[in-house]
């Protein structure tokens, strides 16, 4: 049983959780002058050695793992690390780090979706409502608050493949809920498909390489892939699987919540991005419809029971 200060400290971590997430955008944006999956390969990269070298003791475990479920975690290695990495890192060569961000939140309600789609998961009402209101939200950020965009074909490619890395982050975590994959504990879990998702990657770092000559070779550039890999990798993770420990995921994941806002003011703080009319609107839509389509339903009760 959980004393008080330890419930209190897993409250505060949790609350500064979605900072060390929303670091990742804001790298990436900074990060202009380093290929896209050459920086996605190195945060990958040396994530897993530093996670492998921390399950040194999970290893037997995690061979047999590794070889049972080979498909699938290189499947989710592709879809979190490629495609939520390098395509990521070059979406926002074109897009900012405030529509990356704003556009990102929105996998909890396409997870309902995909629920729904492949294992049959009935949606109630409440979790429709939230999943339009959320989708209304990104079109706003992706059509820049101007209906018209959508017959003129007027769209940032940019914010496109945050699309497609939404929905590409939404199935990685379905797959991450596999029952094969369910006996492994999460930081052997993350190792091994932070290893799957730097071997996709490696070749496309070398093509990169190849084609650019270009590999990190300053001390700012290094500073940002440090970052990366402590704050936004490995720090966001463990302060999040700690609140999930003492609090559960269902409290937990309401912290997510906080996502937006610390993305869109880190953005600005550090990068002095615009915040714009369709911005606020955007992410009032996607954060009511996550809110909506995710918030457990007993905390809804609570929330609305008469005082």
């Amino acid at each position: 049983m959980q004393n008080r200060s330890e419930t209190f400290l897993a409250y505060v971590i949790l609350a500064v959780a979605p900072l060390f997430f929303s670091t990742n955008v804001v790298f990436g944006r900074a990060a202009q002058d380093i290929e896209p999956f050459t920086l996605a390969a190195l945060r990958w990269g040396l994530t897993a050695i530093i996670l492998l070298a921390a399950t040194r003791r999970h290893w037997p475990v995690m061979r047999t793992a590794f070889r049972a479920n080979i498909a699938l975690l290189f499947t989710a290695g592709f879809l979190g690390m490629w495609i939520c990495g390098g395509a990521v890192y070059l979406a926002l060569k074109y897009t900012t780090a405030t529509n990356g961000t704003l556009i990102y939140t929105i996998p909890p309600v396409i997870i309902v979706v995909i629920e729904f789609l492949w294992r049959g998961r009935p949606i109630a009402l409440r979790e429709m409502a939230g999943i339009l209101l959320a989708f209304a939200g990104v079109l706003a950020i992706v059509l820049k608050g101007d209906p018209g965009a959508i017959f003129r074909l007027d769209f940032n490619p940019g914010d496109l493949v945050f699309v497609l890395a939404a929905i590409s982050w939404a199935v990685y975590s379905v797959l991450l809920k596999s029952k094969s994959l369910a006996h492994l504990s999460t930081v052997p879990l993350l190792a091994m498909v932070a290893t799957a998702g730097a071997t996709t990657l490696i070749p496309f770092a070398a093509a990169e390489f190849a084609m650019t000559g270009n590999f990190p070779s300053t001390a700012r550039q290094w500073w940002i892939i440090a970052g990366i890999v402590v704050l936004a990798s490995i720090i966001s993770f463990s302060t999040f699987q700690y609140g999930v420990k003492i609090l559960g995921p269902s409290i937990a994941g309401i912290f997510l919540y906080l996502l937006p806002p610390c993305g869109i003011g880190l953005a600005w703080l550090f990068l002095g991005e615009q915040l714009l009319p369709f911005h606020f609107a955007g992410m009032a839509m996607i954060l009511g419809g996550v809110i909506i389509a995710t918030l457990p339903v007993a905390a809804l009760r609570r929330r609305t029971r008469p005082v």
